[in-house]
């Protein structure tokens, strides 16, 4: 299994649309955390108008870890685009490029060929967050220092101590690695399902937009079916930035979010092992 999914991986970062995720980050974080370097202290300003009524507030608050809180907010809305331009191709990439018979004579199981190919695309969920990790945080800290970490939380400003901030985002990163898996085991379900990549990417994201709409609008009868969505779990890793931690909510959203990869992944074993590839 581990050479297949070595195989996969080469595959993977074979082809050119494998980088356009990692290009748009390193592109982007330093422009962002050079942006706010510049001209963030108004935002510091506009969040904090009211404790400086009350308070003296001293420090660098406008630092890596309050960009990378702002970045983290984004996660949801862009990088699932990303994920998609490779999870969505896994399994139709092979349909399209006539592969999918060779594929299959292959001397290992179809079972070993899904987990595999599904391992391989959890891997470079698992490495784009990684990457964002290090340019929020790493090239951050260059750029803009540490210092307190200054964030809403329940219509409430908190504020966290330099000294108890990074462990927070280590948590939230492999939350976010948890989250955007199930975009990818989402993407990898519709790859199993048709022959052309365009399909999983463009039905992936408007499940997506389409559940987070459904989130954000608070209307009864939306009400009731947002614990039904899995996007409504997303944004749990915020929870690691309360004092205190809801560590139940946290536990809860993780588990949600990892039966829908685990259901994703065994519905796409499942169509793949009862595809009819070879007439």
């Amino acid at each position: 299994m581990f050479t297949l999914i070595n195989i996969e991986l080469y595959k993977i970062f074979k082809k050119w649309r494998t980088y356009i995720g990692f290009i748009a980050i390193i592109v982007l974080i330093p422009i962002i955390e050079y942006a706010l370097k510049i001209e963030g202290q108004r935002s510091i300003n506009f969040i904090t108008r009211d404790l400086q009524q009350s308070f003296i507030l001293v420090g660098n608050l406008l630092n890596s870890y309050f960009v990378s809180y702002m970045i983290l907010n984004l996660l949801a809305i862009h990088i699932p685009f990303l994920i998609t331009l490779v999870a969505g191709d896994l399994l139709a990439g092979e349909a399209t490029a006539g592969t999918y018979r060779i594929l299959v004579t292959r001397p290992v199981s179809r079972f070993s060929i899904v987990t595999s190919k599904f391992a391989a695309g959890i891997i470079y969920t698992f490495l784009l967050i990684f990457v964002l990790a290090i340019l929020c945080l790493g090239l951050g800290s260059l750029l803009l220092g540490t210092g307190d970490l200054i964030n809403f939380s329940n219509g409430s400003i908190v504020v966290l101590a330099k000294n108890d901030v990074l462990w927070r985002f280590l948590l939230a990163y492999l939350f976010a690695t948890l989250s955007m898996g199930v975009v990818a085991s989402l993407a990898f379900l519709f790859s199993a399902l048709v022959e052309n990549a365009i399909g999983p990417i463009i039905t992936t994201m408007a499940i997506i937009i389409v559940f987070l709409i459904i989130s954000a609008i608070n209307i009864g009868i939306f009400q009731d079916i947002k614990p039904y969505l899995f996007t409504n779990y997303m944004g749990a890793w915020k929870g690691f930035f309360d004092n205190p931690m809801d560590k139940y909510e946290i536990i809860k959203s993780s588990l949600i979010l990892f039966v829908h990869i685990v259901v994703f992944y065994s519905a796409a074993l499942i169509i793949f092992k009862r595809k009819d590839i070879l007439t």
